[in-house]
C-alpha cells in the first residue's frame, strides 16, 4: 500500500506510518507520500492517487484533530486501522540561537497547546505562531534562518532541518498520546483478531442530543462496550450533530447487528466507518 501522511519528512504522523508497517504483511507494505495537510492527504486517497492516508484522529491532552474530524463526517471513507505514538517536544532554534534570543515559536496548534505552561513559564515574551505541522514548523525555522525564530516538534526533527534542540520535555503531560488512523475510500476487511474495534458515525436528525440516552442504551442493552464517544456540529445550524463512537466489537458480531438495528429503528442514522484491530492488540 501506498500511504499519505501529513508531512513533512520528521512529523509525528510519519512515526505512526511507519510503526502500522511494521504490523503489517510484508506483501501489504509499501513507500509513503507527505502531504501539506491533512484534508490533502485524505483527498489524495478520495482520489486514488495513494491507497490510504494516515491521519492524526484525537490527542490524549488536546481532544480531537478537526480536519480530520470534518473529513470523516463529510466524506465517504472508512478506517482500516489504528496506531498511537507517544508524543515528545523539543524547542529547537538554528545554531547560535539561544534560549533568551527567541521572540518566536512556531508550531502546529495542538503542539502549542499541549506546550502552552511550558512556554508560559519559560518564554513569556515570545510571540506563538500555527504551523501546517510540527516538522513543517521546523522546516520553516531552518530554511528561514530568520533571527529569533524556533520551533516545537519532535527532537528527530532537529537533526532533519538542521536545528539545535535548546530544551526537550515541553509537553504539558508526560504521557501524551495521539492517536491515528488509516483512511481510505474502501473498507479492507482486515484479518479479524481478538480484540477488535468499530467505528461508527451517527445523524441523530430531528431528535437531536435528545435521542443520546436512548441510543447508549440501544448499546448497553445487547452488551456492546463503548470507548470513545464524540459530538461534532454537523453545520447545518446549532443543536445538530453527528456522534462518533467507537464500540469494542467487529461488525460482524450478531451483538453490535442487533445493536445497530436498534439505533436505526430510534430514526437514527447509523454509518460504518470500519472495524479493525485496536493498536493494543497490533502492537
Amino acid at each position: 500500500m501506498t500511504y499519505a501522511y501529513l508531512g513533512p519528512e520528521g512529523t509525528f504522523t510519519q512515526t505512526a506510518v511507519r510503526r502500522l508497517l511494521s504490523v503489517v504483511p510484508p506483501g501489504r507494505r509499501g513507500p509513503h507520500r507527505p502531504f501539506p495537510t491533512v484534508p490533502a492527504a485524505l483527498e489524495a486517497a478520495r482520489r486514488g492517487e495513494v491507497e490510504a492516508a494516515v491521519v492524526p484522529l484525537e490527542n490524549s491532552v488536546r481532544g480531537v484533530v478537526p480536519a480530520t474530524m470534518d473529513q470523516l463526517a463529510a466524506a465517504d471513507m472508512h478506517i482500516n486501522a489504528e496506531v498511537e505514538v507517544p508524543v515528545r517536544f523539543a524547542l529547537m532554534a538554528p545554531e547560535g540561537t539561544g534560549p533568551a534570543d527567541v521572540t518566536e515559536v512556531l508550531s502546529h496548534p495542538h503542539a502549542l497547546g499541549q506546550c502552552e505552561d511550558w512556554l508560559r513559564a519559560h518564554l513569556p515574551e515570545a510571540r506563538t505562531r500555527t504551523a501546517a505541522s510540527t516538522a513543517a514548523a521546523a522546516q520553516e525555522v531552518g530554511r528561514t534562518g530568520t533571527p529569533g525564530r524556533a520551533a516545537v516538534a519532535a527532537p528527530a526533527a532537529a537533526e532533519l532541518y538542521g536545528l539545535r534542540i535548546l530544551a526537550a520535555g515541553l509537553g504539558r503531560e508526560a504521557g501524551a498520546v495521539t492517536r491515528f488512523v488509516s483512511v481510505a475510500p474502501r473498507w479492507h476487511h482486515p484479518a479479524r483478531t481478538a480484540r477488535e474495534r468499530t467505528s461508527l458515525l451517527l445523524a441523530l436528525g430531528e431528535g437531536g442530543p435528545m435521542l443520546l440516552p436512548d441510543v447508549l442504551q440501544a448499546f448497553r442493552a445487547r452488551a456492546v462496550d463503548l470507548s470513545w464517544i464524540q459530538s461534532w456540529p454537523t453545520g447545518e445550524g446549532l443543536g445538530r450533530y453527528h456522534v462518533f463512537l467507537d464500540v469494542d466489537a467487529h461488525i460482524d458480531s450478531r451483538r453490535l447487528r442487533l445493536a445497530m438495528a436498534d439505533v436505526e429503528a430510534l430514526d437514527v442514522e447509523v454509518r460504518f466507518l470500519g472495524s479493525y484491530p485496536r493498536w493494543s492488540a497490533a502492537s
